[in-house]
């Protein structure tokens, strides 16, 4: 790795926007904050590290990114302990996964230097930014994308890493209603499923759009082969409760490894609880549920936490899942989690990080 160790040069803002925090309620990811950091690679080397005012950048139409899709992202969360500090939650997580998404992608890997050290002092310099109001949050959201002005099909020789931040409200404001696609797929194994790549979203777009015509709020993705193991919902990995243990799908190459997974699956078993990493038929949740044995259903991730499945459609069937208030497993690890992250429990497994 190239000039791990570069400086950080930082330009602050004229005029700070913070007033925008008295939005309410706050959007999700419409309102940005005072600051980004931006970083180069060029040449073999990354650097320009800096931070500067929040505003547009400068792109050629013959950016290559643009054309042939090199771009990843990650999705990260800044919070506030009790005395107002910030604090970050598993952000060596997160760079780890982005460098493994840049590797599928053909993509130099980000030193620690810029993705770390840089995120913390763009986090001190915009913690006024983290709200106050209980269920906001500072969203983190690192992009890397290629950059040379080229059409030609071969991985970019530039690039460029910028984090913006955005202070948020609650991703679902409800338990949500998932529907089992069948028409589309998401990923096969080889692809590209287990990588954060933008590609993979934007593929995403029609089914999630096709589920809100019908009243759903996402979908409920299939393996690509056989059309009956469950992956993953449009924007977390998923978890059943069937007969006392959680069920989720297991890692096989197309679904993403959340951050938010594997803590609630740590956390679970920290508890002593049952957990079972392995392939789900829809079938058998179809199963469960008329049998009664399956008891909670919810999403895990950075955007939505623990988010209360209410409703999955499958085949014409809305099948109609227990009160949030009856659920043990999600109730348990969200407040869990938001304690961590917030500084208001011991954290045994070191996931807070202090700017």
């Amino acid at each position: 790795m190239n000039n791990p160790h570069l400086p950080l040069r930082i330009e602050t803002t004229k005029k700070s926007r913070i007033k925008e925090l008295e939005t309410e309620p706050i959007p999700f990811g419409k309102i940005f904050s005072d600051h980004m950091l931006v970083a180069n690679y060029s040449q073999g080397n990354w650097q320009d590290v800096q931070i500067i005012p929040y505003g547009p950048i400068d792109l050629s139409p013959a950016t290559s990114a643009l054309h042939y899709g090199q771009a990843i992202f990650e999705g990260m969360k800044a919070y506030k302990n009790p005395n107002g500090e910030p604090l970050l939650f598993r952000p060596d997580a997160n760079h780890k996964r982005i460098n493994q998404s840049a590797e599928r992608l053909c993509m130099p890997a980000i030193p620690e230097s810029i993705f770390i050290d840089g995120l913390k002092e763009l986090i001190k310099l915009d913690a006024d930014w983290i709200p106050n109001k209980n269920g906001s949050v500072l969203y983190i959201r690192p992009i890397y994308f290629a950059v040379d002005e080229s059409v030609g099909l071969k991985p970019s020789d530039s690039y460029k890493f910028i984090i913006i931040t955005c202070p948020v409200g609650a991703y679902y404001s409800h338990p949500v209603k998932l529907i089992v696609t069948e028409k589309y797929v998401r990923a096969f194994e080889g692809g590209t499923g287990a990588a954060k790549v933008a590609g993979n979203y934007a593929a995403s777009l029609l089914a999630d759009r096709e589920a809100k015509e019908k009243g759903y709020d996402n979908v409920i993705w299939l393996d690509g082969i056989h059309r009956q193991y469950i992956e993953e919902c449009g924007t977390m990995n998923l978890a059943f409760v069937i007969d006392g243990v959680v069920v989720t799908p297991k890692l096989t190459g197309t679904i993403l490894a959340g951050i938010t997974r594997d803590s609630v699956l740590t956390l679970c078993r920290d508890w002593g609880m049952p957990v079972e990493e392995r392939a789900i038929a829809i079938d058998e949740i179809v199963q469960a549920y008329h049998q009664g044995t399956l008891t909670e259903a919810f999403g895990m991730g950075t955007a939505a936490t623990i988010a209360h499945i209410s409703t999955i459609g499958y085949q014409g069937e809305d099948m109609i899942l227990p009160p949030v208030s009856d659920r043990k497993v999600a109730n348990q690890v969200f407040q869990k989690l938001e304690e961590i992250k917030t500084g208001r429990t011991e954290d045994i497994h070191n996931w807070i990080c202090r700017p």
